[in-house]
Protein backbone atom coordinates (compact mmCIF):
# COMPACT_ATOMS: atom_id res chain seq x y z
CA UNK A 1 0.00 0.00 0.00
CA UNK A 2 1.11 3.28 -0.76
CA UNK A 3 2.16 5.20 2.11
CA UNK A 4 0.43 8.79 3.36
CA UNK A 5 2.93 11.92 1.72
CA UNK A 6 3.35 14.01 4.35
CA UNK A 7 5.98 17.36 4.30
CA UNK A 8 6.64 19.98 6.71
CA UNK A 9 3.71 22.10 4.86
CA UNK A 10 0.94 19.70 6.49
CA UNK A 11 2.18 20.64 9.94
CA UNK A 12 2.56 24.36 9.77
CA UNK A 13 -0.66 25.04 12.86
CA UNK A 14 -1.72 23.28 15.82
CA UNK A 15 -5.02 22.48 14.62
CA UNK A 16 -4.17 20.52 12.12
CA UNK A 17 -2.97 17.98 14.88
CA UNK A 18 -6.38 16.82 14.76
CA UNK A 19 -6.74 15.54 11.35
CA UNK A 20 -3.65 13.61 12.58
CA UNK A 21 -5.26 10.84 14.97
CA UNK A 22 -6.54 9.02 12.14
CA UNK A 23 -3.25 8.66 10.59
CA UNK A 24 -1.64 7.46 13.64
CA UNK A 25 -4.45 5.49 14.26
CA UNK A 26 -4.59 7.10 18.08
CA UNK A 27 -4.78 10.47 20.08
CA UNK A 28 -1.66 13.00 20.41
CA UNK A 29 -1.18 12.95 23.58
CA UNK A 30 0.21 16.02 24.87
CA UNK A 31 -0.31 17.11 20.83
CA UNK A 32 -1.01 20.74 21.54
CA UNK A 33 2.96 21.45 22.87
CA UNK A 34 3.60 19.87 19.08
CA UNK A 35 6.35 22.54 17.95
CA UNK A 36 5.47 24.35 14.74
CA UNK A 37 7.11 22.89 11.49
CA UNK A 38 7.90 19.29 12.96
CA UNK A 39 6.18 15.98 11.59
CA UNK A 40 5.47 13.54 14.52
CA UNK A 41 7.89 10.44 14.17
CA UNK A 42 5.53 7.76 13.57
CA UNK A 43 4.25 9.42 10.57
CA UNK A 44 8.10 10.81 8.95
CA UNK A 45 8.57 8.68 5.80
CA UNK A 46 11.99 8.93 5.01
CA UNK A 47 11.66 8.00 1.72
CA UNK A 48 9.60 11.12 0.46
CA UNK A 49 11.06 13.08 3.67
CA UNK A 50 15.16 12.73 2.91
CA UNK A 51 16.41 13.68 -0.40
CA UNK A 52 17.98 10.61 -2.49
CA UNK A 53 17.36 8.10 0.42
CA UNK A 54 15.80 4.77 1.08
CA UNK A 55 12.29 4.48 2.73
CA UNK A 56 14.15 1.71 4.73
CA UNK A 57 16.42 4.21 6.92
CA UNK A 58 15.46 4.38 10.67
CA UNK A 59 14.86 8.14 11.23
CA UNK A 60 16.16 9.31 14.44
CA UNK A 61 15.36 13.38 14.18
CA UNK A 62 13.41 15.57 11.67
CA UNK A 63 15.07 18.71 12.38
CA UNK A 64 17.96 18.54 11.79
CA UNK A 65 17.58 14.73 9.83
CA UNK A 66 19.58 12.12 11.27
CA UNK A 67 18.96 8.78 10.09
CA UNK A 68 20.52 5.39 10.41
CA UNK A 69 21.33 2.19 8.24
CA UNK A 70 19.53 -1.62 9.44
CA UNK A 71 22.42 -3.82 9.52
CA UNK A 72 21.15 -6.21 7.29
CA UNK A 73 21.15 -3.61 4.54
CA UNK A 74 24.89 -2.54 5.03
CA UNK A 75 25.59 -6.22 3.12
CA UNK A 76 26.82 -4.87 0.11
CA UNK A 77 30.66 -4.53 0.30
CA UNK A 78 29.99 -1.06 -0.73
CA UNK A 79 27.22 1.01 0.74
CA UNK A 80 24.59 2.23 -1.77
CA UNK A 81 24.58 5.95 -1.54
CA UNK A 82 20.71 5.97 -0.98
CA UNK A 83 21.13 3.56 3.08
CA UNK A 84 24.48 5.66 3.46
CA UNK A 85 23.27 6.92 6.77
CA UNK A 86 22.73 10.91 7.63
CA UNK A 87 24.04 12.73 10.37
CA UNK A 88 23.18 16.34 10.04
CA UNK A 89 23.57 19.55 12.57
CA UNK A 90 21.74 21.95 11.03
CA UNK A 91 19.40 23.13 7.62
CA UNK A 92 21.53 21.76 4.31
CA UNK A 93 21.56 24.46 1.80
CA UNK A 94 18.73 24.77 -0.44
CA UNK A 95 19.87 25.87 -3.87
CA UNK A 96 23.51 24.76 -4.65
CA UNK A 97 25.12 26.49 -8.06
CA UNK A 98 27.95 24.51 -8.93
CA UNK A 99 29.35 27.28 -11.09
CA UNK A 100 29.12 29.96 -8.43
CA UNK A 101 30.35 27.31 -5.72
CA UNK A 102 33.90 28.47 -4.22
CA UNK A 103 36.19 26.78 -1.63
CA UNK A 104 38.73 29.16 0.60
CA UNK A 105 41.64 28.06 2.14
CA UNK A 106 43.45 30.67 4.26
CA UNK A 107 44.08 31.17 8.46
CA UNK A 108 47.18 32.00 10.57
CA UNK A 109 49.43 29.28 8.62
CA UNK A 110 48.12 29.63 5.33
CA UNK A 111 51.04 31.24 3.55
CA UNK A 112 48.08 32.84 1.09
CA UNK A 113 44.67 33.39 0.72
CA UNK A 114 43.37 31.08 -2.23
CA UNK A 115 39.83 30.45 -3.73
CA UNK A 116 38.53 27.64 -5.89
CA UNK A 117 35.92 27.07 -7.84
CA UNK A 118 35.10 23.30 -8.42
CA UNK A 119 36.30 23.46 -12.07
CA UNK A 120 39.64 24.75 -10.96
CA UNK A 121 39.53 21.52 -8.37
CA UNK A 122 38.93 18.83 -11.07
CA UNK A 123 41.07 20.43 -13.50
CA UNK A 124 44.69 22.03 -11.58
CA UNK A 125 44.74 18.98 -9.03
CA UNK A 126 45.10 14.91 -9.65
CA UNK A 127 41.63 13.12 -8.94
CA UNK A 128 41.65 10.09 -6.79
CA UNK A 129 39.17 7.50 -5.36
CA UNK A 130 39.26 5.85 -2.01
CA UNK A 131 36.96 3.41 -0.08
CA UNK A 132 36.29 4.95 3.26
CA UNK A 133 34.66 4.50 6.35
CA UNK A 134 33.00 6.88 8.00
CA UNK A 135 31.20 6.39 11.08
CA UNK A 136 29.36 8.63 13.07
CA UNK A 137 31.29 9.18 17.07
CA UNK A 138 28.07 8.11 18.56
CA UNK A 139 27.21 4.85 16.68
CA UNK A 140 25.65 2.39 19.41
CA UNK A 141 24.87 5.27 21.65
CA UNK A 142 21.39 3.89 22.57
CA UNK A 143 23.22 0.89 24.70
CA UNK A 144 25.22 3.35 27.55
CA UNK A 145 23.56 3.30 30.80
CA UNK A 146 23.12 5.89 32.04
CA UNK A 147 21.89 6.88 29.15
CA UNK A 148 23.37 9.64 27.23
CA UNK A 149 22.02 12.52 25.64
CA UNK A 150 21.78 12.97 22.00
CA UNK A 151 20.71 10.71 18.76
CA UNK A 152 20.19 7.17 20.41
CA UNK A 153 22.32 5.47 17.45
CA UNK A 154 21.74 1.83 17.37
CA UNK A 155 24.54 0.38 15.07
CA UNK A 156 23.61 1.93 11.62
CA UNK A 157 25.68 5.13 11.81
CA UNK A 158 28.41 3.74 9.19
CA UNK A 159 29.18 3.18 5.59
CA UNK A 160 32.03 2.68 3.38
CA UNK A 161 31.59 4.17 0.12
CA UNK A 162 34.20 4.81 -3.32
CA UNK A 163 34.61 8.12 -2.45
CA UNK A 164 36.20 10.48 -5.37
CA UNK A 165 38.08 13.91 -5.42
CA UNK A 166 41.46 15.51 -4.83
CA UNK A 167 43.54 15.05 -2.34
CA UNK A 168 43.51 17.92 0.53
CA UNK A 169 47.42 18.20 1.25
CA UNK A 170 47.44 18.81 -2.58
CA UNK A 171 45.17 21.90 -2.17
CA UNK A 172 47.05 22.88 1.70
CA UNK A 173 50.05 23.07 -0.31
CA UNK A 174 48.98 24.54 -3.31
CA UNK A 175 48.02 27.66 -1.25
CA UNK A 176 51.28 27.15 0.84
CA UNK A 177 51.17 25.96 4.60
CA UNK A 178 53.61 27.57 7.21
CA UNK A 179 55.68 25.74 9.51
CA UNK A 180 53.58 26.22 12.37
CA UNK A 181 50.61 24.37 10.96
CA UNK A 182 48.75 22.31 14.22
CA UNK A 183 45.37 21.60 12.70
CA UNK A 184 42.86 22.22 10.00
CA UNK A 185 39.41 23.22 10.50
CA UNK A 186 36.53 23.57 7.94
CA UNK A 187 33.18 25.24 7.25
CA UNK A 188 30.01 24.49 5.60
CA UNK A 189 27.17 26.35 4.34
CA UNK A 190 24.50 24.90 6.52
CA UNK A 191 22.62 27.16 8.16
CA UNK A 192 21.69 27.19 12.13
CA UNK A 193 18.40 24.74 13.20
CA UNK A 194 17.72 29.07 14.73
CA UNK A 195 17.65 30.86 10.67
CA UNK A 196 20.64 32.91 11.96
CA UNK A 197 23.01 32.55 8.97
CA UNK A 198 25.65 34.24 11.06
CA UNK A 199 25.90 31.59 13.51
CA UNK A 200 28.22 28.53 12.23
CA UNK A 201 26.60 25.21 12.88
CA UNK A 202 29.89 23.17 13.72
CA UNK A 203 33.63 23.72 12.49
CA UNK A 204 35.94 20.58 13.37
CA UNK A 205 38.54 19.49 12.22
CA UNK A 206 41.92 17.27 12.82
CA UNK A 207 45.62 17.62 13.27
CA UNK A 208 48.18 18.32 10.37
CA UNK A 209 48.99 15.14 10.49
CA UNK A 210 45.84 13.46 9.62
CA UNK A 211 45.24 16.23 6.85
CA UNK A 212 48.29 15.49 5.03
CA UNK A 213 47.25 11.51 4.10
CA UNK A 214 47.24 9.99 1.04
CA UNK A 215 43.71 9.23 1.88
CA UNK A 216 42.57 12.59 3.17
CA UNK A 217 39.87 13.90 0.63
CA UNK A 218 37.97 17.12 -0.72
CA UNK A 219 35.15 14.70 -2.33
CA UNK A 220 32.68 16.08 -5.30
CA UNK A 221 31.49 11.79 -5.94
CA UNK A 222 30.02 9.49 -3.97
CA UNK A 223 29.90 5.60 -5.85
CA UNK A 224 30.56 7.93 -8.64
CA UNK A 225 28.05 9.56 -8.75
CA UNK A 226 26.89 13.50 -6.96
CA UNK A 227 27.20 13.27 -3.32
CA UNK A 228 23.57 13.12 -2.09
CA UNK A 229 22.38 16.25 -0.45
CA UNK A 230 22.02 15.38 3.07
CA UNK A 231 25.69 13.84 2.72
CA UNK A 232 27.33 17.33 1.95
CA UNK A 233 26.91 18.34 -1.65
CA UNK A 234 28.84 19.63 -3.82
CA UNK A 235 31.33 19.35 -1.42
CA UNK A 236 32.65 17.64 1.65
CA UNK A 237 36.06 16.53 3.20
CA UNK A 238 36.33 12.79 3.91
CA UNK A 239 38.57 11.28 6.20
CA UNK A 240 38.19 7.80 6.88
CA UNK A 241 38.97 6.12 10.23
CA UNK A 242 37.90 9.23 12.40
CA UNK A 243 34.41 10.41 13.39
CA UNK A 244 32.54 11.20 10.55
CA UNK A 245 31.70 14.71 12.14
CA UNK A 246 35.59 15.27 10.91
CA UNK A 247 34.38 14.87 7.30
CA UNK A 248 32.80 18.58 6.97
CA UNK A 249 29.80 18.76 4.06
CA UNK A 250 28.64 21.34 2.02
CA UNK A 251 32.46 22.26 2.39
CA UNK A 252 33.33 26.06 1.08
CA UNK A 253 36.25 27.15 3.72
CA UNK A 254 38.96 25.33 5.20
CA UNK A 255 41.36 27.35 7.67
CA UNK A 256 45.20 26.08 8.26
CA UNK A 257 45.51 26.28 12.07
CA UNK A 258 48.86 27.47 14.69
CA UNK A 259 46.34 26.00 17.37
CA UNK A 260 44.10 23.29 17.58
CA UNK A 261 40.92 24.33 15.88
CA UNK A 262 38.54 25.98 18.63
CA UNK A 263 35.26 25.96 16.18
CA UNK A 264 31.54 25.18 17.40
CA UNK A 265 32.12 21.06 18.27
CA UNK A 266 35.39 21.08 18.88
CA UNK A 267 35.41 22.02 22.84
CA UNK A 268 33.79 21.48 26.16
CA UNK A 269 31.90 17.60 25.96
CA UNK A 270 30.97 17.47 21.85
CA UNK A 271 33.16 14.62 20.62
CA UNK A 272 35.94 14.37 23.52
CA UNK A 273 35.65 11.34 25.85
CA UNK A 274 37.46 11.02 29.32
CA UNK A 275 41.17 10.81 29.64
CA UNK A 276 41.03 7.81 31.93
CA UNK A 277 38.36 5.32 32.74
CA UNK A 278 35.62 6.85 34.90
CA UNK A 279 32.57 5.00 36.37
CA UNK A 280 29.04 5.25 34.77
CA UNK A 281 27.40 8.54 35.55
CA UNK A 282 30.61 10.47 36.20
CA UNK A 283 30.51 13.79 36.24
CA UNK A 284 33.72 14.84 34.38
CA UNK A 285 35.73 18.21 34.62
CA UNK A 286 36.23 19.53 30.77
CA UNK A 287 39.71 20.08 31.42
CA UNK A 288 40.05 15.71 31.68
CA UNK A 289 38.05 14.95 28.38
CA UNK A 290 40.30 14.58 25.40
CA UNK A 291 38.89 14.92 21.51
CA UNK A 292 38.30 11.41 19.60
CA UNK A 293 40.47 10.68 16.89
CA UNK A 294 41.11 7.23 15.65
CA UNK A 295 38.17 4.89 15.89
CA UNK A 296 38.10 1.80 17.73
CA UNK A 297 38.01 -1.44 16.41
CA UNK A 298 34.72 -3.12 15.38
CA UNK A 299 32.14 -5.67 13.41
CA UNK A 300 28.79 -6.14 12.23
CA UNK A 301 27.46 -8.67 11.24
CA UNK A 302 25.25 -7.93 7.44
CA UNK A 303 23.90 -11.79 6.74
CA UNK A 304 21.80 -13.16 8.08
CA UNK A 305 19.23 -10.53 9.88
CA UNK A 306 18.94 -10.31 13.43
CA UNK A 307 15.53 -12.91 14.14
CA UNK A 308 16.46 -15.34 11.22
CA UNK A 309 14.67 -18.57 10.83
CA UNK A 310 17.21 -21.73 9.57
CA UNK A 311 15.04 -24.78 8.56
CA UNK A 312 16.02 -28.13 7.48
CA UNK A 313 19.65 -27.36 6.68
CA UNK A 314 21.62 -26.83 9.72
CA UNK A 315 24.41 -24.92 8.01
CA UNK A 316 24.44 -21.63 6.83
CA UNK A 317 27.02 -18.37 6.22
CA UNK A 318 27.44 -15.43 8.01
CA UNK A 319 29.19 -12.58 6.87
CA UNK A 320 29.85 -8.76 7.73
CA UNK A 321 32.35 -6.29 7.65
CA UNK A 322 34.87 -5.32 10.49
CA UNK A 323 37.15 -1.82 10.48
CA UNK A 324 39.43 -0.40 13.14
CA UNK A 325 39.91 3.53 12.47
CA UNK A 326 43.70 4.08 11.27
CA UNK A 327 44.29 0.52 11.82
CA UNK A 328 43.18 -2.71 9.79
CA UNK A 329 41.21 -5.34 11.38
CA UNK A 330 43.96 -8.58 11.80
CA UNK A 331 40.85 -11.16 12.59
CA UNK A 332 37.20 -11.32 13.37
CA UNK A 333 35.78 -14.54 15.07
CA UNK A 334 31.89 -15.39 15.84
CA UNK A 335 30.76 -17.51 18.86
CA UNK A 336 27.23 -19.24 18.76
CA UNK A 337 27.55 -20.53 22.46
CA UNK A 338 27.82 -16.58 24.28
CA UNK A 339 31.45 -16.50 23.96
CA UNK A 340 32.34 -19.87 24.94
CA UNK A 341 34.34 -20.61 22.22
CA UNK A 342 35.19 -18.87 19.58
CA UNK A 343 35.51 -19.61 15.68
CA UNK A 344 37.53 -17.75 13.02
CA UNK A 345 36.60 -16.31 9.88
CA UNK A 346 37.90 -15.80 6.27
CA UNK A 347 39.03 -12.28 6.14
CA UNK A 348 39.43 -10.20 3.21
CA UNK A 349 42.49 -7.51 3.23
CA UNK A 350 41.14 -3.95 2.66
CA UNK A 351 40.62 -2.69 -1.15
CA UNK A 352 42.92 0.43 0.49
CA UNK A 353 44.03 2.18 3.80
CA UNK A 354 40.79 3.20 5.85
CA UNK A 355 38.17 0.94 4.20
CA UNK A 356 36.32 -2.18 5.84
CA UNK A 357 37.45 -5.75 5.78
CA UNK A 358 34.46 -8.19 4.86
CA UNK A 359 34.38 -11.71 7.09
CA UNK A 360 32.39 -14.67 6.41
CA UNK A 361 31.89 -17.91 8.02
CA UNK A 362 29.91 -21.17 7.27
CA UNK A 363 28.48 -22.25 10.67
CA UNK A 364 26.72 -25.35 11.91
CA UNK A 365 23.77 -25.24 14.27
CA UNK A 366 23.90 -28.59 16.01
CA UNK A 367 20.21 -28.60 17.40
CA UNK A 368 16.80 -27.14 17.23
CA UNK A 369 16.78 -24.15 18.68
CA UNK A 370 17.28 -20.20 19.79
CA UNK A 371 21.14 -19.16 19.39
CA UNK A 372 22.61 -16.04 19.64
CA UNK A 373 25.48 -15.28 17.08
CA UNK A 374 28.30 -12.70 18.18
CA UNK A 375 30.92 -11.16 15.95
CA UNK A 376 34.73 -9.92 17.54
CA UNK A 377 36.93 -8.25 15.51
CA UNK A 378 40.98 -7.72 16.49
CA UNK A 379 42.87 -4.99 15.25
CA UNK A 380 46.26 -4.50 13.55
CA UNK A 381 47.83 -4.08 17.52
CA UNK A 382 46.16 -7.12 19.05
CA UNK A 383 43.33 -4.98 20.61
CA UNK A 384 39.63 -6.79 20.49
CA UNK A 385 36.12 -5.70 20.72
CA UNK A 386 34.63 -5.92 24.36
CA UNK A 387 32.35 -8.07 24.69
CA UNK A 388 29.85 -5.62 27.04
CA UNK A 389 29.65 -2.04 26.37
CA UNK A 390 33.11 -0.38 26.98
CA UNK A 391 33.97 2.77 28.43
CA UNK A 392 31.16 4.93 29.77
CA UNK A 393 30.89 8.64 28.88
CA UNK A 394 29.15 11.63 29.52
CA UNK A 395 28.41 12.16 25.56
CA UNK A 396 28.04 7.93 24.83
CA UNK A 397 31.02 7.76 22.42
CA UNK A 398 32.96 5.02 21.20
CA UNK A 399 30.40 1.92 21.70
CA UNK A 400 32.07 -1.28 20.05
CA UNK A 401 31.08 -3.84 21.87
CA UNK A 402 30.48 -7.18 20.08
CA UNK A 403 27.86 -7.09 17.48
CA UNK A 404 25.09 -9.85 18.80
CA UNK A 405 22.37 -11.20 16.24
CA UNK A 406 19.36 -13.91 17.09
CA UNK A 407 18.53 -16.87 14.71
CA UNK A 408 16.40 -19.82 15.55
CA UNK A 409 16.57 -23.16 14.08
CA UNK A 410 13.21 -24.49 13.59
Amino acid sequence: MKKNKLSRRNFLSKTAITGLTGLLGTHIVFGEHLPKGYIPVGLINAEDQIPGKSEDLIVLNDKPWNAETPPHLLDPKITPADLFFVRNNGIPPEKVDLDSWTLTIEGESAKTKKVYSIKDLQSKFQVYSYNLVLECGGNGRSEFNPGAKGNQWTLGAVGCCKWTGVRLKDVLQDAGVRNDAVYIGYYGADTHLSGDRSKVVISRGVPIKKAMEEEALIAWKMNDEDIPAMNGFPLRLVFGGWPASTSGKWLNRIVIRNQVHDGPKMQGYSYRVPKYPVAPGTKVPEEDMKIIESMPVKSLITYPKTGAMVKGDRKFQVRGHAWAGDLEVDSVHISIDFGATWLKCNLTNPVNRLAWQHFKITIDLPEKGYYEIWAKATDSNGVSQPMVVPNWNPKGYLNNACHRIAVKRT
